[in-house]
């Protein structure tokens, strides 16, 4: 079994040309159901700004963190005045499969706004746990099973699931302890409290030359071309590990398909401008396109059926 998360992140929501009618003057809220420091928040706090200029209304972004980010995400399904979007992940489709008591449905009651890009996840640990490579830290963990702790931004969440896939497939145990955000987990390496992180890019980034933290490798198929040094986690020796996540922007099912098509359409514009595209890669995204139908047949649907994005 081979997951791969493809994915990752932002509601920018700008117009194709001018301000749709029909959101103009109108207060756009982008929800982020994490907390400061995840991939999400990061990316909606970089252009929300921009989409207001561009929509003729004010665009804020609302952290709403909680349970794996089933806290905001719940909320913006149970919105109906059109103007409330939430930026999610991969992850988003799991969460009927991990939580008994969810109170929405993450396939029924949301509909695919627009694919924004993919994001890549490392492992890493402090850096005074003695390892140089994740061979050497596979090998700790096995000497001592179960005795080291890994911190997630919550149960279900990509950093917990990426992280959880990765013991599996290398054989080893750990205890997880949930925080609220991705920068929660990494603030619990780099203070040395817990022994692994899967983080996405954007999360340790700032932390290369930081001796409190040692970078592993990455999780994806390939070498990222933001690290390219790192190696990645089937080349550092658990085969077949693939892991990353897309990032898009979903609506509550009530909202009009012209309205997501408007979006959609807007979005996509954005997206292929050069500065866009360079902002994003700064934060270790790679910036893509979907039609709102592709994105919500390839990464919003059933897992049974989801393709492109895993």
């Amino acid at each position: 079994m081979q997951i791969r998360f493809r994915s990752a992140a932002v509601a920018l929501l700008l117009a194709a040309g001018a301000a749709s009618p029909a959101l103009a003057q109108r207060v756009i809220k982008i929800v982020v159901p994490f907390g400061p420091g995840a991939v999400q928040d990061t990316i909606a706090r970089t252009f929300n700004a921009e989409l207001g200029q561009a929509l003729g209304a004010s665009v804020v972004v609302e952290n709403r963190p909680g349970a794996g980010g089933t806290v905001g995400t719940g909320a913006v399904a149970k919105a109906t005045d059109n103007n409330t979007l939430v930026l999610a992940a991969a992850s988003h489709t799991l969460a009927g499969h991990l939580y008994s008591k969810l109170g929405y449905d993450p396939v029924k009651d949301f509909t695919g706004v627009a694919y924004i890009g993919n994001s890549g996840y490392v492992i890493a640990a402090p850096g005074n746990l003695g390892v140089n490579n994740l061979a050497e830290y596979v090998r700790l963990l096995k000497s001592k099973p179960r005795e080291f702790n890994y911190a997630s931004a919550g149960n279900g969440s990509a950093t917990h699931l990426g992280m959880a896939y990765f013991l599996a497939r290398a054989g080893v145990e750990m205890q997880h302890v949930p925080m609220k955000s991705t920068g929660d987990a990494v603030n619990e390496v780099l203070a040395g409290r817990v022994q692994g992180v899967t983080s996405s890019l954007i999360g340790v980034a700032g932390f290369k030359q930081d001796p409190r933290i040692r970078i592993l490798a990455y999780t994806g198929t390939q070498r990222s071309k933001f690290m390219p040094e790192l190696p990645t986690v089937a080349e550092a020796g658990v085969p077949s590990y693939k892991f990353d996540s897309w990032i898009g922007v979903l609506a509550p099912s009530t909202m009009p398909k012209a309205e997501v098509e408007r979006l959609n359409a807007a979005i996509n514009k954005v997206l292929q401008e050069p500065a866009v595209q360079q902002r994003l890669a700064t934060l270790g995204v790679e910036a893509g396109t979907m039609s709102s139908d592709e994105f919500q047949k390839s990464c919003c649907a059933p897992t049974t059926t989801r393709r492109a994005c895993w």
